[in-house]
């Protein structure tokens, strides 16, 4: 018994596993890091409802090259829109905003994902150094879209 445990530990840890992992920050993290390492910060602003985010999410955000290029030269915040949690960034606590029965939008949702007044998901926003909007970015977006965009800006 012991010898089949030791040799599924070797197997899993020889076995490559096969993609890369998207590294994932919150607000505060994000500010942090770029305080001290300044680098672009992106937001990808969604719902659990969305369909289209749901194929940002499997899709896009799973490519290879995505997952490079985001971890390398950008911080990558995911950002459920309807999150219930105050979030503090860029020296303003954002809060959910009700608007019915257990419905609502964030705050910060309303501040980075406002186009045309309207709030609309998926939306990728990506911020300065000194967290200013320099993109905004409403749609779907494919692998090769997205890396067009971030290879302008790294």
């Amino acid at each position: 018994m012991k010898k089949a445990l030791y040799i599924f530990v070797l197997f899993l840890w020889v076995t490559p596993s096969g993609f890369a992992q998207l590294n994932l920050n919150t607000f505060e993290q994000a500010e942090q890091l770029s305080k001290a390492n300044p680098k672009h910060i992106v937001v990808f602003t969604h719902t659990n409802w969305c369909k289209y985010c749901k194929m940002m999410e499997n899709a896009t955000f799973k490519n290879s090259k995505i997952v490079a290029t985001l971890n390398e030269h950008f911080y990558f915040i995911s950002f459920d829109a309807e999150t219930k949690q105050d979030i503090v960034f860029n020296n303003h606590t954002f809060q959910f905003q009700p608007n019915g029965t257990n419905t609502g939008v964030h705050e910060l949702a309303t501040a980075l994902a406002t186009i045309d007044n309207q709030v609309i998901y998926p939306s990728l926003t990506i911020l300065d150094h000194d967290n200013s909007i320099i993109l905004q970015q409403a749609s779907f977006l494919s692998a090769k879209a997205l890396l067009l965009i971030l290879d302008k800006l790294k």
